[in-house]
């Protein structure tokens, strides 16, 4: 598990729209949000990165940068990206088991034919441009997750208040 106040280590994976992507090659003002995510099979996910795709305008506005990330295959990420219309939602794929679990990501092994073998439980990360987390919620299931507007607002009040990353003790 990685705790905030410490970097973490470059994350790069494919994306959707046939590019890749790096962390450390991100020049964000304020924060990169790493959303991941369980995969093609999650009606949870559909709605939730349909709901984040909505409001890639007010991330972008406070200087955020975004990603969802799955273990998913290219061919299950395309898959989502056309049929969960969120084509301006930049999409990576093939996150390994490995990575998930050393970024402290749950894993889960599937149950029924509609599930990968394995997949990494949802998770959210905000990293400072200077690639150290800030924060992060990781989930076990595919329920309770953090909204996008306590995102934004939380976003809103780290900057104005210049509020420091807690909990890496």
């Amino acid at each position: 598990m990685i705790k905030p106040k410490t970097e973490i280590p470059d994350l790069q994976v494919q994306l959707i729209n046939d590019t890749q992507w790096s962390l450390y090659a991100q020049e964000s003002e304020t924060f990169t949000m790493i959303v991941f995510y369980r995969g093609l099979h999650c009606p949870v996910c559909k709605k939730y990165l349909q709901e984040l795709s909505k409001k890639l305008d007010d991330f972008s506005e406070r200087g955020v940068h975004l990603i969802a990330i799955s273990c998913d295959s290219e061919e299950r990420a395309k898959k989502a990206g056309e049929e969960w219309n969120i084509s301006e939602l930049p999409v990576g794929y093939e996150l390994s088991i490995e990575t998930a679990r050393n970024l402290g990501l749950y894993v889960s092994e599937g149950i029924s034919e509609n599930e990968p073998d394995q997949f990494c439980e949802p998770g959210l990360f905000l990293v400072r441009p200077d690639n150290t987390l800030y924060a992060s919620a990781i989930q076990t299931m595919p329920f309770a997750r953090p909204q996008w507007e306590d995102i934004l607002n939380a976003i809103d009040y780290i900057t104005k208040n210049e509020y420091p990353a807690r909990g890496g003790e």
